[in-house]
């Protein structure tokens, strides 16, 4: 991975660690580059625009300083009885997260956005990834988010780590997709 990207690079418009993992497993050359946009939903805009939209602007913001570069954008947020449920940022919204979802459904959108901006290029597809998590003790949801740190995690759980633990089934096209 280059920390600065030259003009024919494949950039990706990202800072997230769990999506560097990724890329490293193509063994593809790549640069990151993080970007800082406005993540906030819009009235009346669905989960599916809100992640394709957010996607969408990554990529292309990074294109337009690198026109030659082929730019990755994605973003994920996960969905429980119809509101979106984004990163918790503290461990206490992490818990009250993990409870709710404790023995439900939570629905994962994960969409990716593929731009260049020179050959007026750009695809985007989503994954929608259904985990049905176990029921969960409150102290049980303590210890894993005192020693998993998901705070910075859609749906308050690390799945490259002891996320998966937590659930009782995982139904998807993309074994990679909650990553």
């Amino acid at each position: 991975m280059n920390s600065v990207p030259s003009e024919a690079n494949l950039i990706l418009a990202s800072a997230s660690a769990s999506r560097m993992t990724l890329m490293k497993r193509l063994a593809i050359p790549f640069s990151c580059v993080p970007t800082h946009i406005d993540e906030a939903a819009r009235k009346n805009e669905s989960p599916r625009d809100l992640v394709e939209r957010l996607s969408r602007q990554k990529a292309h913001k990074v294109a337009e300083d690198y026109p030659q570069a082929i730019v990755i954008g994605s973003d994920q947020l996960a969905t429980h009885r119809g509101r979106i449920s984004g990163k918790p940022g503290s461990a206490e919204i992490a818990e009250q997260t993990l409870a709710r979802f404790s023995g439900d459904r939570v629905t994962f959108l994960t969409g990716v956005c593929v731009h260049h901006q020179a050959g007026g290029f750009c695809e985007y597809m989503v994954d929608e990834t259904t985990v049905v998590f176990r029921r969960l003790g409150r102290g049980e949801i303590a210890r894993y988010v005192q020693s998993d740190l998901p705070m910075a995690c859609a749906g308050s759980f690390r799945v490259e780590s002891l996320g998966p633990a937590l659930f009782e089934e995982v139904r998807t096209l993309d074994p990679t997709a909650l990553m």
